[in-house]
């Protein structure tokens, strides 16, 4: 249960609303800097490509909470992975290409999303405009200029109606900056207009995904069974009417319900995720993480802290039908046993274990799971075959 924890911070979601597009104002300043580097690859006659962990990043080296999180907590490649085997094990038909990531902070799934297929889209949606904007200038756009054209983020509440949003419009010198990129990268006149539309203010209607994801245990910032099933009715909504599944993660076990401390070493820092208590009647509980950089070069307490309600299964699986969802699967593997170790020694990274689907699970010292939902179908010409039998 150590390596994948959750990255919102604890807010009011009813006290907010769905907002726009967000273009960071320093966009001109990466896009200089992608310049620079495609440039300096074209100089190398060997071809050679800069090295990217799972994370997008190079090992974190500052005090940057964002960067330590990634690099800590994320399995991208490994969630997008699930995220197909399930579409196609419960859909099927078709290729997924259109991704939303519900409480997507950095915007890192969307981002690795649109690297493995030049037809996928990506919408990432938070409430945490300072991750969105982050994640827009140290993974979208050193994802490349494709990536900008195909990863859209809203800072909004999952709460509220996203099916029609408006863009901040970026500034008109990056703007600039982006065409002369593109210009320089010999890129068609098609790709260079899509460009430009996508840095207007122009409100347009969102595609209906294909995927939609809920990680990091975000749904845990919903505390209320009511906010729970709104939310995922508008999931439920936003799904394509050809079909589509939606995916959330959730952490139990025995150890979920007491004050704990589990610690994970890095090259260059350490991870503490700390359980500080839990409230058997509510169900809720406090959560906060802290980094550690080596060689005395500083530490991050509480860069993140959360206050969740921690959902079993069942209640989850209810609120799901409920919502509309045809049907709800379960995928899960346990994780490192606490009880065998003290504080102070490493908690090993659970990386190896695979997810397997299961209808009954014994209970364990911790365990992961996640949770697919599969959306009906509700296409026209589905519709109307289902009318004709």
């Amino acid at each position: 249960m150590v390596n994948k924890k959750g990255q919102k911070s604890h807010r009011n979601f009813s006290d907010y609303n769905a907002s726009n597009y967000l273009i960071s104002a320093e966009i001109a300043e990466e896009t200089t800097e992608i310049k620079e580097k495609k440039r300096d690859k074209r100089r190398n006659s060997n071809g050679a490509q800069e090295d990217e962990n799972e994370g997008g990043l190079g090992e974190p080296t500052v005090k940057d909470k964002h960067a330590l999180y990634q690099r800590a907590v994320q399995s991208p490649k490994g969630d997008i992975s699930y995220l197909q085997k399930f579409f196609l094990n419960y859909v099927g038909g078709r290729t997924p290409l259109h991704l939303r990531e519900d409480f997507c902070g950095t915007a890192l799934i969307c981002t690795e999303w649109v690297r493995g297929d030049s037809r996928r889209t990506a919408l990432g949606l938070d409430l945490d405009e300072e991750a969105l904007r982050w994640g827009l200038q140290n993974n979208i756009l050193k994802a490349g200029l494709d990536a900008v054209t195909r990863v859209h983020l809203f800072c909004g509440n999952v709460l509220n109606d996203t099916t029609v949003g408006r863009r901040i419009t970026a500034e008109s010198d990056a703007v600039a900056q982006i065409t002369d990129t593109l210009a320089d990268q010999s890129v068609s006149d098609e790709v260079e207009e899509d460009a430009k539309q996508k840095c207007n203010g122009e409100m347009q209607k969102l595609p209906r995904a294909d995927v939609i994801c809920a990680f990091n245990y975000s749904c845990c910032c919903l505390q209320k069974r009511a906010e729970l099933v709104k939310y995922f009715r508008q999931a439920l909504r936003c799904i394509s009417e050809d079909g589509g599944i939606f995916a959330m993660d959730l952490y139990g076990g025995t150890s979920s319900e007491c004050a704990l401390k589990l610690r994970r070493r890095f090259e260059a820092f350490s991870y503490t995720w700390e359980q500080e208590e839990f409230d058997v009647i509510n169900r809720t509980t406090r959560i906060s993480l802290h980094f550690r950089l080596n060689n005395n070069q500083g530490a991050i307490r509480h860069a993140f802290s959360y206050y969740w309600r921690l959902w079993t299964l069942p209640e989850v699986k209810e609120c799901l039908l409920e919502a509309g969802f045809r049907e709800v699967h379960f995928w899960m593997k346990e994780m490192s046993d606490t009880r065998e170790r003290d504080d102070d020694v490493d908690t090993e990274a659970d990386s190896k274990t695979k997810y397997e689907e299961v209808t009954r699970f014994l209970q364990e010292d911790a365990w992961n799971a996640y949770i697919v939902a599969v959306a009906p179908r509700r296409s026209s010409s589905f519709t109307s075959l289902v009318g004709q039998r």
